[in-house]
């Protein structure tokens, strides 16, 4: 199910294009392995919240070779630091070697293993946190995320559309995940939460400080 008809999906591609060399190299590679990356299109909003909230670290679970990555990198101020997590020791290798070729292997830490499990050991806060793990652990990083946002903390979210089949009938384990982990935001009052639906629906929850009035 296309949650865009293509000439609607290939305007936002083509629109979304970026002149970066290594995101540019990077996004050429995910294209033509079939690695599921954001895209320009997400990425060019991972910048914008990045830099819109002036974050100052960043805690992606689940970051694939470091294309997300490398977008929160580069809107973080030069003191700024981002945290890359994957299950595969050659996709952190491959976001190692990104990053250095970028010239800011500085702004990452690399951690090799289960995402919700890397965040659980490491402390501190972190003014953005970004879900992108395997999506039958949605409920699971809700759960571990939600108790560490503090009020102004921003979590965003990839694929909540998962290619529509959300608003689908059919049962699915995975959808069913990602409905939850939807639901759990949603009815969080802690929470502000929205969904920008562009590419496959990214979700933006806004820790507050008070309940919620709605």
């Amino acid at each position: 199910m296309a949650i865009f008809e293509e000439p609607v999906r290939k305007y936002l591609y083509t629109l979304g294009q970026i002149d970066h060399p290594i995101l540019k190299e990077m996004q050429a590679y995910g294209e033509s392995k079939k690695f599921p990356i954001v895209n320009c299109e997400v990425g060019r909003v991972l910048y914008q919240l990045t830099t819109l909230s002036k974050a100052k670290k960043v805690f992606e679970l689940g970051s694939g070779f470091g294309y997300s990555t490398l977008w929160f990198a580069l809107a973080l101020p030069p003191n700024g630091v981002v945290h890359h997590t994957d299950g595969d020791p050659e996709n952190t290798k491959l976001a190692n070697h990104y990053f250095k070729k970028a010239g800011l292997l500085r702004k990452v830490r690399f951690h090799t293993g289960d995402a919700i499990v890397s965040l659980n050991k490491t402390p501190g806060n972190f003014d953005i946190y970004y879900c992108d793990i395997d999506k039958d652990g949605y409920p699971d990083a809700y759960r571990a995320i939600a108790k560490r946002a503090k009020p102004g903390n921003l979590v965003l979210t990839d694929n909540l559309l998962w290619s529509g089949k959300v608003a689908q009938g059919q049962p699915d384990k995975t959808k069913e995940a990602i409905l939850e982990y939807t639901r759990l935001f949603w009815k969080d009052k802690r929470f502000a939460s929205s969904m920008l639906p562009i590419r496959d629906g990214v979700g933006f929850h806004l820790r507050l400080k008070s309940p919620r009035k709605f």
